[in-house]
């Protein structure tokens, strides 16, 4: 059975990202560097071919596909958008450790903390998955065996986290700017556990940096001890705590 590629790409740099700002709902756009190096790592790795590009609504993302895959229109996926981070949106860390001390553990990962007026994190997983899910179904009925999707850090590992093999935690999915994954969707796989393959790396890693390749081997680790960690249990049910799609035409 023929099988189907995505390839989740982060979109390109900001002045939030420079600036270590949380940018969540705010519609800013690429920094002119951030443009530079798409374009840079367009020229040194050429990005995979795909049929269909989908989208975020946010500019950053819409600009990031405009540069990378230029011969697409879009096709906008609204709740691929990033999660509002609420009364934390557009400050630093170093802001937030001092007003709120929520943060340190939103932060840690300890609790479950909402941002204040800002989005709560099981929903944000929840919108996305239903999102990618949707995607999905749409890609196997209308046949389309590539496409590109331009996605923001958190919405990124967030489906890596819920739908990735080898297993992996959220933050273990974590890449650069115009960096991401290629994965490999086989319908029956699909149909059976909701899982998909995580095959390669964008840029792939024969081609990256010295610099990009030792990232690259810190996150492999990590990624190799949870799939350890990730119990022959857990296994046999994971497709039963997918979350389910509620994503409407």
């Amino acid at each position: 059975m023929q099988s189907y590629l995505i390839h989740l790409i982060r979109h390109g740099l900001t002045d939030g990202n420079l600036e270590g700002r949380y940018i969540g709902s705010t519609d800013i756009s690429l920094c002119e560097q951030g443009k530079e190096l798409l374009k840079e790592q367009k020229k040194q790795h050429p990005y995979p071919a795909a049929q269909v590009c989908y989208s975020s609504p946010m500019h950053r993302c819409l600009q990031t596909a405009k540069i990378l895959y230029p011969e697409l229109t879009p096709q906008v996926i609204t709740d691929f958008r990033e999660t509002d981070f609420g009364e934390w949106e557009n400050k630093t860390a170093a802001q937030l450790a001092k007003e709120d001390p929520d943060f340190a553990a939103w932060m840690e990962g300890g609790k479950q903390v909402t941002p204040p007026g800002g989005e709560n994190g099981g929903w944000f997983m929840q919108r996305t998955c239903a999102a990618f899910e949707h995607m999905v179904d749409g890609m196997l009925r209308q046949d389309i065996h590539s496409a590109a999707a331009i996605l923001h850090g958190g919405s990124m590992m967030a489906i890596l986290a819920a739908y990735g093999l080898p297993r992996a935690q959220f933050y273990d999915w974590m890449t650069q700017p115009g960096c991401g994954y290629s994965l490999r969707i086989t319908p029956g796989l699909w149909m059976r556990s909701m899982v998909a393959e995580v095959y390669e790396t964008i840029p792939p890693r024969e081609e990256q940096t010295q610099q990009e390749q030792t990232e690259r081997v810190v996150l492999d680790v990590a990624r190799e001890a949870a799939s350890r960690a990730y119990s022959k249990e857990e296994k046999e049910h994971a497709g039963e705590n997918k979350v389910q799609s509620s994503y409407k035409e």
